[in-house]
């Protein structure tokens, strides 16, 4: 049983018979009454947001998720996303609505996990960050560096993130996979 206490985002739980994450929460303690808990909570299987509201101290069901370890191999226009299960070597498929924004951090032969709700696949775990290339990133203009201003660069899957001036076309980019932002350059 998961606590309201153990909150954080990320978090898988069961409720109303579905598994969820939680994508926000925010912890109150008004002046009258009892403490509670605001989330937002996205139904992995549907897609669906809700906002939900918890009293302090109530308890939820892990859900019965399966992890599969998986490569990433290719993607088919007809067949969409498709990985390797790491023990058995069978092929796993995803469409593109499964897959979703995420798209934009696969690199082919990259490890992941698929999360399996009754048998089927429903999301995907990424790693924290991905090393990314970027193939196109307009010059700097020399002078603007006080403001710390940023320009627009696109990486070599397709994803367009903000970056400082200082960044050019070739760079490798470590990119936060749960924001989609630029971090760093990568060593």
């Amino acid at each position: 049983m998961i606590s309201t206490s153990d909150f954080r985002k990320g978090l898988k739980v069961k409720f109303k018979d579905d598994p969820f994450i939680i994508i926000d929460f925010q912890h109150v303690k008004p002046g009258k009454g009892g403490a509670f808990v605001r989330t937002k909570l996205k139904n992995m299987v549907t897609g669906r947001v809700l906002d939900e509201t918890f009293r302090s101290g109530e308890k939820l069901e892990q859900p019965d998720l399966e992890e599969k370890d998986v490569q990433y191999l290719y993607y088919d226009p007809k067949d969409g996303y498709v990985f390797m299960d790491k023990g058995t070597y069978e092929q796993i498929h995803l469409t593109e609505d499964q897959v979703g924004d995420n798209k934009n951090f696969l690199l082919e032969n990259m490890d992941l996990y698929i999360n399996l709700y009754q048998g089927k696949p429903i999301s995907l775990d990424f790693p924290t960050t991905v090393n990314l290339v970027v193939v196109k990133s307009d010059p700097g203009v020399k002078g603007d560096t006080a403001t710390g201003a940023t320009k627009p660069a696109t990486l070599s899957t397709g994803l367009i993130v903000q970056v400082p001036l200082f960044i050019n076309e070739g760079d490798v980019l470590k990119i936060d996979t749960r924001s989609g932002e630029y971090i760093e350059r990568a060593k």
